[in-house]
């Protein structure tokens, strides 16, 4: 497979770096990477920046014209993703854009594309995902919230968990269990949600680092109407693999990866007694870097695929599995080079690069297990890709 670019997509790549250099304030990626930037300014840029790619129509670069979006290809959406990473652009239509909307173009109703995607396209819209429970996570098929059929109505109750920013979000697109007496990979419906109907309540998680993006979501009789269900009913199983699939296709991580990296070998040539203290650093620097370049072919054969009009599954498992062990590998690495001094959190005076290390170390634990864990990947990977039979 050759991974060239054409020339229309590498003037798209600077026409997007010069967009991001207008729009994103100096030293933006290193102010965010160290979390020097409150919540609210966060949140208040992603807002104008999603706005400002949805007045390009680069938002939602692959979707269709009449749905929002240019019409451009899968691996435009790509080189979006890639330098938006790099930049740590905040906005850019997060769930909504990465699995909601291609969700709804495979499984929803010709109202529901003309109704919903126009919203994730334009920035007026965001979405958070309502998948995993206190009781069901790598084993998302025992997931127990009830939707249940009254009238024109489904009542919803149940509880989810690790719902990145819930607290944020316009809408939610729900799995529930709609048949509480079929076997639990049936039974299982998607819904489009109001994050604002009444009986949700929202409680934020705050992780290891002190971030609070993530949050317990609860449902008490939340009642929303029978056209909000997605696909058939039933059938939601299959449908939530197939937006997982989406999940874990992207080239953000190696994007963010060779970022970090890159600060790195800063950080060794600025303090020369970085390396002398650690020798080792200097090969353990060159394999992440070699480790990054693989990453980064692993990661285009899926928009590559995408538009030839092959459907990824296990590679898009070894885009995410590779991905996330890469992302502990380089804070570890950052950790070792930086030394004790490496440790300390941001707001220290004697913290390195600013503390930054330390929450990506912090962060990383969680990256093999978000959006399904390495030994959920791996499975996929030995059945799917390579025809082993379960153990």
């Amino acid at each position: 497979m050759d991974f060239a670019f054409t020339p229309e997509e590498e003037r798209f790549r600077e026409q997007l770096r010069a967009f991001l250099a207008q729009r994103l304030p100096n030293g933006w990626g290193d102010r965010d990477f160290t979390g020097e930037v409150s919540a609210e300014e966060r949140a208040a840029l992603a807002h104008q920046v999603s706005k400002g790619l949805a007045d390009q129509r680069w938002l939602a670069l692959a979707w269709p014209e009449q749905y929002g979006g240019a019409g451009a290809g899968q691996v435009q959406q790509m080189i979006m993703n890639e330098e938006a990473a790099y930049a740590r652009m905040p906005g850019g239509g997060g769930a909504g854009v990465a699995w909601v909307g291609p969700a709804l173009m495979m499984y929803g109703s010709e109202e529901q594309k003309r109704l919903l995607l126009p919203r994730i396209a334009g920035g007026d819209d965001t979405w958070t995902t309502l998948y995993s429970e206190p009781g069901a996570g790598s084993d998302l098929a025992a997931l127990q919230t009830r939707a249940i059929r009254d009238g024109d109505e489904y009542v919803i109750n149940g509880t989810k968990i690790w719902a990145s920013g819930a607290q944020e979000a316009s809408m939610g697109l729900l799995a529930a269990r709609t048949d509480p007496h079929a076997a639990k990979h049936r039974g299982l419906s998607m819904f489009a949600l109001p994050m604002d109907s009444a009986g949700i309540s929202i409680q934020p998680i705050e992780d290891m680092s002190g971030g609070k993006t993530l949050n317990e979501v609860h449902f008490e009789n939340v009642r929303i109407p029978s056209e909000n269900l997605i696909g058939q009913e039933n059938r939601g199983w299959y449908q939530v693999a197939a937006t997982l699939d989406f999940e874990r296709s992207g080239v953000a991580a190696f994007s963010r990866g060779k970022r970090d990296i890159e600060r790195l070998v800063e950080a060794a040539k600025d303090e020369r007694s970085l390396m002398s203290r650690n020798p080792n650093a200097r090969y353990e620097l060159a394999d992440r870097w070699i480790e990054m370049q693989v990453g980064f072919n692993v990661a285009y054969r899926i928009p590559f695929m995408q538009q030839q009009g092959v459907q990824p599954n296990h590679e898009a498992s070894v885009s995410k599995l590779y991905g996330s062990e890469l992302t502990q590998r380089v804070a570890q690495t950052g950790m070792q080079l930086l030394g004790p001094a490496g440790q300390l959190m941001p707001g220290s005076p004697y913290a390195r690069l600013g503390g930054a290390y330390s929450r990506l170390y912090l962060n990383s634990v969680a990256s093999t297990i978000t959006a399904g864990t390495s030994e959920v990947q791996r499975n996929i990977i030995a059945q799917r890709g390579l025809g082993l039979p379960r153990g």
